[in-house]
C-alpha cells in the first residue's frame, strides 16, 4: 500500500462528531464484518484515551490486547495510521524504536490502528484491529469507515 493512498484516506474519513454512540456504531459494524467472515481479530475503539467499544473473537488472546495498546499508543503519539508508521519503518531501514527512540513494549509500528479526526477538531481518537496482517487489520478499518461514512471509491 501507498502512503499517500493512506493519508489521503486519513483525510477523507473524518467525522462531524464522535461520541460514545459513534464508537459502538462503528464497532458494531466492525463485528459483525469481521464475524461474517470469520476473522480472529480484536477489536478496540478509543476517544481521548476512553476506550468505548472492545470486543474479542474466537481465535485471538491477550496477546491482541496487547498488539492493540501498543499500536494505539503508537497514534496517540504520531496522530497518524499505524500503517503509515510501518511503512515508513521499512522504507528508512532503520527499526521503530531506534528511528522515534520510543519503547518497543509501549510502541509499535504495525497497520491496524486509524486516527479518528473530527472537522473543525483534529485527532480525537482510534479505531483499531488486530488478528490478521498489518494490511488486513487496516483494510477491515477501512471498508467499515467508507461504507459508515458513506464514502464512494
Amino acid at each position: 500500500m501507498d502512503i499517500e493512498i493512506i493519508k489521503e484516506q486519513e483525510r477523507a474519513m473524518q467525522f462531524n462528531r464522535f461520541d460514545n454512540n459513534t464508537a459502538i456504531d462503528i464497532g458494531l459494524k466492525l463485528l459483525e464484518a469481521a464475524r461474517d467472515r470469520k476473522y480472529p481479530v480484536t477489536i478496540d475503539i478509543t476517544r481521548c484515551r476512553h476506550q468505548l467499544f472492545h470486543a474479542s473473537l474466537p481465535g485471538t488472546t491477550s496477546a491482541n490486547d496487547e498488539w492493540i495498546r501498543r499500536k494505539v499508543n503508537s497514534v496517540y503519539r504520531f496522530e497518524t495510521s499505524s500503517l503509515i508508521l510501518q511503512l515508513n519503518t521499512e522504507k528508512s531501514g532503520r527499526t521503530f524504536q531506534d528511528q522515534y527512540f520510543v519503547d518497543p513494549d509501549d510502541y509499535v509500528a504495525a497497520g491496524g490502528s486509524f486516527p479518528v479526526r473530527v472537522i473543525n477538531t483534529g485527532f480525537v481518537g482510534t479505531i483499531t484491529v488486530s488478528g490478521m496482517t498489518s494490511q488486513e487489520d487496516h483494510n477491515l478499518i477501512i471498508e467499515v469507515l467508507k461504507s459508515y461514512l458513506k464514502i464512494e471509491d
